[in-house]
């Protein structure tokens, strides 16, 4: 099976790494990317036998290549735009999220929902971990009750990167609900059976701000031996060079450093969501309580590959085990590249749909509009 490419990122890479492992009978026929050496060097990290042919433009290569399925990894402003050409063509498309940084460009993915749900895959690796999947599990079965309440949250560790990296520039991200809510309100739109209906929001920038100079890098600033972001205490930003070099409170830094959002659901029940960007090390912490009459379920991507049950009537506490599968994201990589190969098959269909990326781009959307506005949003195109 033919794949082509558009926007060959570390991201992408890396999932290409994880497909090529398990997947024997794939090529990659084409890469599209304005950047031809940066495409030539990670190429060259696949060990490929052959050589896929470039093109600095997507259009040129989606009018020259046959291919069964296409990947769509650019910088998150372009996604809608470069997905609607593959979809127009029908041809299986893997599209990394945010699926859309504005509601127009939503609404006109929307339009392909009826004739090409089932053959989209969007990067949503979370919902299908082992975690995920078994705390799904206890919900449908209703051990705990109907879920009446959540509290869900995301204390990143490597919030850097959001501040270090092309990351900081607002207008290509329009905020952080987009670059990681996205993620976190897709997880409790697999496990919870209520719709959505309303959310309000509100941001705050505290850590990430200051008055160095637009452009400044790390390498270049006086301030480096005194400054916790630096490369010189931050052993992560150090040792990882996609992380980005630009200094963090520097006054061209976007992005808030902490969101929270409050959503209503069709049954009237409510879920409370916070994040911050610079929480570190050992206070990492990634995931959600659910909360039933009969009992509450909890889990964290951080704390071990186990969901827990609090019986409230018992007094039992139950550890369920949810072992990580191999592969980036606990197995989740793994498992939409194994959903999208099928796809491209024609033996499957997607488990993480175009239709579920538009639900949670637009809560994300909805978000950032009430955190701007101090105002109730309804979820809606």
């Amino acid at each position: 099976m033919k794949i082509g490419i558009i926007g060959l990122g570390s991201r992408c890479l890396g999932l290409l790494k994880t497909l090529l492992s398990i997947e024997k009978d794939i090529v990659i026929a084409a890469v599209a990317d304005p950047a031809p050496d940066s495409v030539t060097e990670k190429l060259s990290e696949l060990s490929l036998s052959y050589s896929p042919k470039l093109y600095t433009e997507a259009d040129e290569m989606l009018d020259y290549e046959t291919l069964d399925g296409v990947f769509v990894a650019t910088r998150c402003n372009l996604h809608a735009q470069l997905a609607i050409k593959v979809l127009k063509r029908k041809i299986p498309l893997f599209l990394e999220k945010p699926i859309a940084t504005n509601l127009e460009d939503l609404r006109q993915l929307n339009a392909f929902v009826e004739e090409c749900n089932d053959n989209v895959v969007v990067s949503f690796p979370l919902r299908l971990t082992s975690i995920v999947q078994k705390a799904k599990e206890i919900v449908l079965s209703g051990d705990l009750g109907d879920i009446e309440n959540v509290n869900a949250f995301n204390d990143v560790p490597y919030g850097g990167v959001y501040y270090h990296n092309w990351y900081r520039d607002e207008n290509t991200t329009q905020g952080l609900f987009l670059q990681k809510a996205t993620h976190d309100f897709d997880v409790l739109n697999s496990i919870l059976t209520p719709l959505p209906v309303e959310i309000c929001a509100m941001t705050s920038k505290r850590i990430f701000t200051g008055d160095m100079p637009a452009g400044l890098k790390c390498d270049d600033c006086d301030r480096q031996l005194f400054c916790w972001d630096s490369k010189y205490y931050n052993e992560t930003f150090r040792n990882d060079s996609s992380n980005g070099d630009y200094c963090a409170f520097a006054v061209d830094t976007g992005n808030e450093d902490s969101g929270s959002a409050l959503i209503r659901y069709n049954t009237g029940m409510h879920t409370s969501y916070s994040q911050n960007f610079f929480s570190r090390k050992k206070a990492a912490r990634r995931g959600a309580r659910l909360y039933g009459y009969r009992g509450t379920l909890e889990f964290d991507f951080y704390a071990g590959e186990k969901v827990r049950v609090y019986d409230h009537f018992s007094g039992n506490v139950t550890d369920y085990d949810a072992p990580n599968s191999l592969g980036g994201h606990g197995g989740g990589d793994s498992a939409l590249m194994r959903n999208f190969a099928d796809i491209m098959r024609g033996e499957d269909i997607s488990r993480s749909t175009l239709a579920d990326g538009i639900k949670s781009a637009l809560m994300c959307l909805r978000a950032r509009e009430s955190a701007q506005n101090s105002r109730f949003c309804k979820i809606e195109l």
